[in-house]
């Protein structure tokens, strides 16, 4: 006995005989051979590849790069263009500008031609970029270039073995409910993938055309100070060259990278999960940094939409600030430098599980502010579910957007450029961004986060601990009473607010987990005081974080 059922054995049989690619087919072939030879492990390979198609989410495609309906290959990736044009014609698109970029790792190449020769065939004007470029380099092109769609190809942060296919619509934004469900139901009606029409007539953009991406970048800072020694990491992603030619014609000069992860590399071989909020992610960065004397470090995702930050602590050792410390320093900054005859009614968002911190510097600066769910295609829609007039959006998770009016989505670049500009700014008035945090936290309190996760063997735990919870909150922590609300139907979560503290509990969008988002706030009479104020406050986030981790079980 093989250990495959016959229904799972003759899907395989009809992918293999739709599948356009000779060399996936016959990776296919083989394991399925192995498979009814009697290889248990196989099997269950099998299985697993057969197990259904990639869910076609509201960042589009993400999993392994393998033969089968549950992989990235060259006949999934035939089969959703094919479910995109369908879409894009059932709504007035045809013929219109699509733009399709990549990054370097495994298959990007094959699969960006793929792509681009489906909506070739289907008669757009496709644009294919000219080389692995980060992802908001494309989503700002789909902006430029007024396209009715952009597909990049890249898996992001996710582990080497993977790939994905990200899509963006026209004004550049991610797509939401119920585009997506719409998509995938277009998807599901393409047909095989060796029928799916191609051609080769696409054009592939020359290189000048990042310029404008670059120029748009270059032209951010609001200081002049440039003074600033930078050290930076890409982390074997496609954002290196593009980071520091930004940096360059933004008259930052002193730039260091971290050699070992300088070039594009699809294995990733200093880092398994290429995530700078990983632990040890950022560990040559720092080393890099320490041993240059920089003032500032940068860690950029793989594909460059994400940008973490490290300072010298006033040990003199270094720490990566947390994603809520970037993004309201970041915020801050342009909220403080605006121009308001260029934005005369600005708007600002972060997420429900972010800080806090934002809304009160908002109010601060009397513009307008909004949380939104979590995720770029929530935050870009902030406000008016249009995002008109924001300036300004960030995500706890080191995503930050800075200027959206070019980039509608997370750009790591861009927002590297910013910091540097604040950095500068601070360390020619003899100051670092752990002052300016300092005066955050005078002026607004001091407000301090973390998280907690349960990662689950079993998926069905997710909902039921969350069930639980639902019926049973807690309504104290510590000594302090709280009131818990739930936010369904519009989110999966749980958010418990009491006196100088809030916890939001939701079920991972990406991993089998369940996250809880904590936060404490507390008032500083008078900057004297900060340190017994930090002290306090760090003291009560520890004993918060322990009693979630025993409220979740983890």
């Amino acid at each position: 006995m093989s250990g495959l059922a016959p229904d799972v054995r003759d899907a395989a049989f009809r992918w293999i005989a739709d599948d356009p690619d000779p060399d996936t087919r016959a990776e296919l072939q083989a394991v399925l051979a192995a498979a009814l030879a009697g290889d248990g492990t196989a099997a269950a390979d099998v299985r697993d590849r057969m197990a259904g198609a990639l869910a076609f989410g509201t960042a589009g495609l993400r999993g392994p790069v393998r033969a089968g309906p549950n992989g990235m290959n060259r006949a999934v990736v035939l089969r959703t263009t094919a479910g995109v044009v369908d879409w894009l014609r059932g709504h007035g698109r045809t013929g219109g500008v699509v733009v399709v970029g990549r990054d370097a790792r495994h298959g990007s190449a094959a699969f960006g031609a793929a792509a681009a020769g489906v909506l070739a065939a289907a008669g757009f004007d496709v644009r294919m970029l000219p080389r692995p470029l980060p992802t908001p380099v494309l989503a700002f092109l789909v902006r430029e270039w007024d396209a009715v769609a952009g597909i990049q190809i890249t898996a992001s942060h996710n582990p080497p073995a993977d790939n994905g296919y990200k899509l963006y619509l026209d004004g550049g934004t991610q797509i939401v409910p119920p585009t997506d469900r719409q998509i995938e139901q277009a998807i599901a009606r393409a047909g095989a993938a060796v029928a799916v029409p191609t051609a080769e007539s696409w054009t592939t953009v020359p290189e000048p055309a990042v310029e404008s991406y670059l120029d748009r970048v270059a032209a951010l800072p609001r200081g002049s100070a440039r003074e600033l020694r930078i050290a930076l990491t890409p982390m074997h992603g496609v954002g290196g060259a593009t980071a520091v030619e930004a940096l360059r014609r933004a008259g930052f000069h002193d730039v260091h990278l971290v050699v070992a992860q300088a070039e594009p590399d699809p294995d990733f071989p200093t880092v398994p999960f290429p995530n700078p909020e990983e632990p040890g992610a950022t560990d040559l960065l720092l080393d890099l940094a320490s041993t240059v004397d920089a003032d500032i470090a940068v860690a950029l995702d793989p594909d460059a939409d994400r940008c973490a930050l490290a300072v010298p602590d006033r040990d003199g050792t270094w720490r990566m600030l947390r994603g809520d410390e970037t993004g309201v320093l970041l915020g801050a900054h342009i909220l403080s430098t605006l121009d308001r005859s260029a934005h005369p009614d600005p708007l600002v968002a972060t997420t429900i599980v972010s800080s806090s911190l934002l809304r009160s510097v908002a109010a601060a600066h009397r513009v307008r502010y909004d949380e939104t769910l979590t995720g770029f295609k929530w935050l870009v829609r902030a406000g008016d579910g249009a995002g008109t007039g924001l300036v300004y959006a960030y995500e706890e998770a080191i995503g930050h957007c800075v200027d959206p009016d070019a980039v509608r989505d997370k750009d790591g670049i861009s927002a590297a450029v910013l910091a540097c500009d604040l950095a500068a700014t601070r360390k020619a008035a003899g100051q670092t961004l752990l002052d300016a945090l300092d005066e955050l936290a005078v002026a607004h309190g001091l407000h301090l986060t973390t998280q907690v996760s349960l990662r689950v063997t079993e998926l069905s735990r997710i909902a039921s601990l969350m069930a639980e919870l639902r019926e049973n909150p807690p309504d104290r922590l510590g000594a302090v009473p709280v009131t818990a609300e739930n936010l369904l139907p519009e989110v999966d979560a749980l958010r418990l607010t009491g006196d100088g503290l809030r916890v939001m509990v939701r079920p991972s969008g990406t991993e089998p987990k369940v996250k809880a988002y904590l936060e404490v706030v507390e008032p500083v009479p008078a900057k004297e005081e900060l340190p017994a104020v930090r002290e306090r406050a760090t003291a009560r986030l520890a004993a918060l974080r322990a009693e979630v981790a025993r409220l979740l079980g983890a």
